[in-house]
């Protein structure tokens, strides 16, 4: 009796005794014989907060932030989602406040998430 319940134990607990994880690390390297030159693009995101004034869903939001009106495209990407995380799938409302997390110059700001604060 006590060894079927020790081999039992045992049974369930070295499945977890052997679990790993894995990490797979990919390097690329380039060899020529002349010279290479490297670009690096670099993107940031900021955000503006205010209230939604006018809302288009999957083609532009207007926002009414501390400078006025500001107008953002929303591309295929752009995630509506509450304070928690959670998807919104509700249109968005004028006089709701958002926060818009966007990238690009200012004539071509594209939405990457909004987040709902009400």
């Amino acid at each position: 009796m006590k060894r079927t319940i020790i081999a039992l134990v045992c049974g369930l607990v070295a499945p977890l005794a052997f679990a790993q994880t894995s990490t797979t690390t990919t390097e690329e390297t380039t060899t020529t014989d002349r010279p290479t030159t490297k670009t690096e693009t670099t993107t940031s995101t900021t955000y503006e907060a205010g209230t939604v004034t006018t809302y288009e869903p999957g083609k532009t939001i207007v926002v009414r932030g501390e400078q006025g009106p500001v107008s953002f495209a929303l591309g295929t990407a752009a995630n509506v989602v509450n304070a928690a995380g959670k998807a919104v799938t509700a249109p968005l409302r004028a006089g709701q406040k958002v926060r818009v997390y966007y990238t690009g110059p200012t004539e071509h700001r594209t939405v990457e998430r909004v987040i709902v604060e009400d």
